[in-house]
């Protein structure tokens, strides 16, 4: 049996030559964009997408590459980008109506959130992140030992087939080992949707390491662009995120200073998996993100 959202429509939404997302939507009004992350689908939102729902249009796509969206063979580098991933979000929206909207992203979706805020200003109003870093700050304080926390993220980044191979030999006990290890709480992910993650991450090994593999390679090159050319978010920003810099040795709000001129940084005592963790606190903060007014692009 599939899985949706209830009281949500499915649509098939043409992003791109070859691509097309499979997009949950529900609700009426101001639209929210909400992006799933690793090793998850859409499903991780139903919760907080129920929530928002009330007063807000919701829109929770499968990525490129997951789910029961598209998987694009990886021809280069550029395929997985987040760049790419990104200008898909930007197509979906204006796809369903949409030229300007909120975004919120977790892990992979908020690489994607984060990217789109800094390509396409003009579009996104306000924008959340969860539990991530941006690209250029995730590489620099993994070392040492402490590191070890992200051997996925090291072993996707090598080049095509070996990584692939691995993770297909036992894919239940990869993707399964992240769904136990990053939860605080295991109720939080009910068998069903559980079985539904697995099914879904097998289907798409490939896809999924080009993503992971893209921000070790290209995305790096684009966030370090964005660096040293001093592009910044200037929408509203606001992150909710576990506390690692205790365990890794950096101020995590201070970092993301550098990134958002508009910032709210909250540091909160919740797993990995928040929005399924504690659906009606990220319900919250998404709603106390979305009263602030929308961000005014600076032309670049």
């Amino acid at each position: 049996m599939t899985l949706t959202i209830p009281g949500f429509d499915y649509r098939r939404v043409t992003v791109a030559d070859g691509v097309s997302l499979n997009a949950a939507v529900g609700g009426s009004g101001d639209p929210i964009v909400l992006l799933h992350g690793f090793p998850q689908t859409h499903l991780c939102w139903r919760h907080v997408a129920a929530d928002l729902a009330a007063d807000h249009t919701v829109i929770c796509p499968d990525l490129r590459g997951y789910g029961a969206s598209d998987k694009p063979v990886a021809g280069d580098g550029d395929t997985y980008s987040k760049r790419t991933m990104a200008a898909d979000i930007v197509a979906l929206g204006r796809a369903i109506g949409f030229e300007r909207f909120a975004l919120a992203g977790h892990d992979r979706g908020a690489l994607v959130a984060i990217r789109a805020g800094l390509d396409h200003p003009e579009v996104i109003t306000q924008l959340a992140s969860l539990d991530v870093l941006p690209l250029l700050d995730m590489w620099e304080v993994l070392h040492g030992r402490s590191a070890a926390v992200g051997f996925h993220l090291y072993l996707m980044a090598q080049n095509a087939g070996l990584p692939e191979e691995l993770i297909a030999g036992a894919p239940d006990a990869f993707f399964g080992h992240f769904l136990d290890a990053w939860t605080q709480d295991p109720t939080a992910i009910p068998a069903d949707i559980r079985a539904a993650y697995l099914e879904a991450s097998r289907a798409a090994i490939p896809s999924i390491v080009a993503d992971y593999r893209a921000s070790a390679t290209i995305d790096v090159e684009h966030d370090q662009h964005d660096r040293n050319a001093g592009n910044r978010l200037r929408m509203p920003v606001a992150v909710l995120q576990q506390d690692w810099g205790a365990a890794l040795g950096f101020d995590a709000a201070e970092l993301w200073r550098a990134w958002a001129e508009n910032l709210t940084h909250t540091t909160v005592p919740w797993g990995h998996f928040m929005a399924e963790e504690a659906p009606a606190a990220v319900a919250g903060a998404l709603r106390e993100l979305l009263t602030k007014p929308a961000g005014q692009p600076v032309p670049r």
